[in-house]
């Protein structure tokens, strides 16, 4: 591999923004289901819980292996490009406290370019319940994470970007997603948005479906929010998505993942992985496909990528590629964008 083109294609890359919850997981492999339905928690799904059922949950499964990592889906998607030595920034809201000092050194010895607001409130977590068969469902307490507001968005933190990130948890502060979407478009950029969970995409559809119509050029979803969006089966959904957007992405987990731009159909096979925790998988996808798409790479080679980086990070617990794997991953990375 010749390094010189590797730091140029690097350099010359498209930088990406992304705008999140900023959030502490807290991963923790559970026996069986019944730890779910003791806590009302629907399987495979993200539930929004206060501060008192956030603090039962953990107590109640204190007894359980857990290990703590910085999340929120668009940080874990920064964070990967980050990891790939994208130009990647984050802009996220967390507490006073060592919670959020935890989340900000994280995300910066990546490599990530971060705005943090810090409030007066507690950085929030995301208690990632992990089933046997590596489902993950999600209860999280936003925290000084909600606190993120449309008045904190600056034409100005959007100036070195080409690309804005948005996680679709967003969604329910409707009015920042848009400040940030008209801020991008004035700024020229391209924006992209994970549809973040069925069950978010159920409870507001009527403004995802605006914000699509209106601004988003890429969307991500999963086989369940791709249903939930259109009432249809990953294919026949991504036809719907394709033609209310630029690039449509629906991820069908061992089935691969399936792209959509105008006529151009593909689809990507999954790698043979043994998967011990789904958690990440989709927000390192959209890191390895954007990684590839600021890249201008072709879209089979941004769904490779996608792919790979998905793949690695099944393969352990939590929303992190270990550190061990980074190497490979970027040899792999940087041979297919300079292929």
């Amino acid at each position: 591999m010749n390094l010189t083109i590797s730091l140029v294609k690097i350099f010359i890359m498209k930088q990406i923004l992304g705008i999140g919850n900023a959030l502490v997981d807290v991963m923790t492999i559970i026996p069986d289901d019944s730890v779910l339905e003791k806590f009302g928690l629907l399987r495979g799904s993200m539930q929004l819980v206060d501060g008192d059922k956030s603090l039962a949950i953990k107590q109640g499964t204190s007894a359980y292996k857990r290990t703590l990592s910085s999340g929120g889906s668009a940080a874990n998607t920064i964070h990967g490009l980050a990891m790939l030595k994208a130009n990647a920034g984050f802009i996220g809201s967390v507490g006073k406290d060592e919670m959020g000092n935890f989340f900000e050194k994280d995300m910066k010895s990546a490599g990530t370019r971060t705005i943090l607001f810090r409030r007066n409130s507690v950085t929030g977590t995301a208690v990632a319940l992990i089933s046997p068969d590596s489902e993950r469902t999600f209860a999280t307490h936003l925290g000084a994470a909600i606190e993120l507001g449309q008045d904190d968005l600056k034409k100005e933190d959007f100036k070195p970007y080409n690309i804005l990130y948005l996680e679709g948890y967003l969604i329910y502060d409707k009015s920042l997603v848009e400040k940030a979407c008209i801020l991008a478009k004035e700024n020229n950029m391209e924006i992209a948005l994970d549809l973040a969970s069925f069950n978010v995409v159920e409870a507001k559809l009527d403004d995802f479906k605006d914000i699509l119509r209106k601004y988003v050029d890429i969307v991500f979803a999963n086989e369940e929010e791709a249903r939930a969006f259109t009432g249809l089966d990953p294919e026949m959904a991504l036809k719907e998505l394709g033609h209310q957007c630029c690039v449509a992405i629906v991820k069908a987990g061992k089935e691969g993942s399936f792209i959509m731009r105008g006529d151009e159909f593909i689809k990507v096979e999954s790698l043979p992985v043994k998967s011990l925790d789904t958690t990440g998988a989709g927000d390192l996808y959209a890191a390895g496909f954007l990684y590839g798409y600021a890249n201008d790479l072709p879209l089979e080679k941004c769904g490779v990528l996608g792919t790979i980086l998905a793949g690695n990070v099944i393969e352990t617990v939590g929303a992190k590629i270990i550190e061990a794997k980074w190497e490979n991953i970027r040899n792999q990375v940087f041979a297919i964008v300079e292929e």
